[in-house]
Formats: C-alpha cells, structure tokens, sequence
C-alpha cells in the first residue's frame, strides 16, 4: 500500500521496475540531492568513497558529515517514511517522505538545514543523467509510492548482507559495501593492486577526473541496481576494469548470468535470486565466480589477496 507498511513483510520482494518508475527516478534525485550535501562537506577519498550512503536497519543513511566542531547525519527512514536530520548537539528535524516535487523537498531540506545551523551549498544540478534539471527547479518528478521505495530498501538490505561477506573472503584492498547515489547502486568493489590505465571517462555530467579517480586501479566490481535502459529490470552486475581478455566469453555461475554488450558486465536478473531456493546461496554463487573469472584472467596474485577459506576467527568458528 503506498505511503504505508506491508502487512506481510517478504525478504526478498518483488521489484518490477515499470511499477514503480516514477518513484524509482524521483527518489533517485531526492537521494542526489542528499548525498550532495555529504559530498560537499567531507574530504576527499580515493575512489569517491566520501560520498556515498550506507544501508541502515530503516533505510539509508549519510553516517557522521562533519560540519566545523559539530556534526549532523540524514536518514532516510523507509519504515516510517521520514527523512530524519539530527545534530551532534541532539538537535533533529523530520521531513516526511510523500509525493512532491523535487523542487519542494530541495527546498524543504535546505531551510531545515539553515535551521539545524548546519547550512551547505552544493552543486545542485544532478549528475549522471542525460538532460539534467536543476534540483531548485524541477516541477516534473514528484512520485513517491512509499511501498515500492520500503521494498527497494528492502532488497538493498539483502544483498548489503550477502555482500558482506563476500567483502570478507577478501584480505586486499577493497571498498566498503555502499551505495552510490549517482547511477544509483549499491557496490563492492575489490582490487588487485596494480595501477589502471587511464579511464576514458564519457559518463553524462560527471567530470572524467572523477571516473579517472574511481577507476585508477585494476577493480572487480559487483552490485545491485533497480535497472534501466538495456536491462529494464532490477539485477545484480559484476564487472572488471580493464576488462581481461576472455573475460566476456568467461562461464559463470549461475546459469541464468550472461554477459551485457550493452554495458560490458555480467548481469544476473534479480528475478531469478529472489525465487531461488536459496537466494543467498545463488547471490554468493554469481559473486564469487564472477571475481574468480575477473582475478584468474587479470593474473591478479590470489594467494595475496584472497583469504584463506579455512579462517578461523578469534572466537575460534571458522568463516567458510
């Protein structure tokens, strides 16, 4: 039901992108707008790891952004449907999360900001989309369907988990599990260590020395996201920059993978987790096969970089 709570709460729901498309692309620039603000305010990290959301038990949030001696977070709260702005000094503000315009809640959440005493300006035209409308501006998208965006959130929380530990099976470099509010999608990403070459960049508004920075190093990326374009439904993706040889031809698992021209990545229908016997098992599965195509075509130095199955923590069960 829209605007409310789900009588029956399912893990993994259903996620059709036409129903909910509209929401899906309002609320994209809601979260632009937001993680903007935590942008604007952070040091710079490599890989733009300063910008991006994490997946909370209620939703996404910010974490910590400093702002002189004080500091304030965003939450974006998808149980109660609130947008949730609270200061180290126990200073809060509740916006709520409904159907209005993108112009409305930029508006909404600056005065709450200026308010909070905790201004910020930022680049407030979004990025990464073709014919961008200034955030201050935009009467067009105005959807909000609270159902669909709690089952969003809902299947980021998921596959943040099994994500996790995946992330685990790796000792080398590699990202936290977060969301990037710029395509949007939730990533992990692993590296080899080595030096990239040079991204040639060519992402709609996104300056190319941000995809340079991101990709500055060889990476095996994977994630989820709501879909669009090419693949008009929500999957999960697995990629490598740059891209070895054989990588596109490489069999991987599960059967019901396969590799996007459209993008340069494997794509695995979110469809096909969520209705599995064992989504977890299926998640994990396309993951780990995909990096190991990645990393055994790239030479990446396994034996450096990959944990040892047989770990033991210091509690003494062993991590499988």
């Amino acid at each position: 039901m829209a605007g409310g709570r789900a009588t029956f709460i399912e893990a993994w729901p259903p996620l059709p992108l036409e129903a909910w498309q509209d929401t899906h692309a309002t609320l994209h620039l809601w979260l632009q707008i937001v993680g903007k603000i935590r942008l604007a305010l952070s040091p710079w990290l490599n890989h733009c790891w300063h910008v991006t959301l994490y997946v909370t038990p209620s939703g996404l949030t910010t974490g910590p952004v400093p702002h002189g001696a004080r500091s304030f977070r965003i939450d974006f709260d998808f149980l109660r449907h609130r947008l949730v702005v609270r200061t180290s000094d126990d200073a809060a503000e509740e916006l709520p999360l409904m159907p209005q315009t993108v112009a409305a809640f930029y508006a909404s959440l600056m005065r709450t900001l200026d308010r909070l005493r905790v201004p910020v300006h930022i680049y407030a035209v979004p990025n990464e989309i073709s014919d961008p409308i200034p955030f201050a501006v935009d009467q067009v998208h105005c959807a909000y369907d609270g159902e669909y965006a709690q089952r969003y959130w809902r299947v980021l929380a998921q596959s943040e988990r099994v994500f996790a530990e995946f992330r685990a099976r790796f000792i080398g470099k590699c990202s936290p599990v977060h969301f990037f509010w710029g395509a949007p999608d939730l990533a992990v990403t692993r590296f080899s260590g080595r030096l990239a070459p040079e991204h040639p960049g060519g992402i709609p508004h996104l300056p190319d020395r941000v995809t340079r920075d991101a990709y500055s190093h060889e990476v095996s990326s994977c994630g989820f996201w709501a879909g669009g374009g090419a693949v008009p439904y929500p999957a999960y993706y697995a990629y490598a920059y740059p891209r070895p040889k054989g990588f596109a031809e490489a069999k991987v698992e599960p059967g019901a993978a396969f590799f996007s021209k459209d993008y340069g990545e494997f794509i695995l229908p979110y469809d096909v987790v969520r209705t599995s016997p064992s989504p977890d098992a299926m998640l994990m599965t396309f993951l780990q096969s995909t990096y190991d195509a990645a990393a055994d075509l790239g030479r990446w130095n396994r034996a450096a970089l990959d944990r040892p199955r047989d770990f033991e923590r210091p509690d003494g069960r062993q991590i499988k």
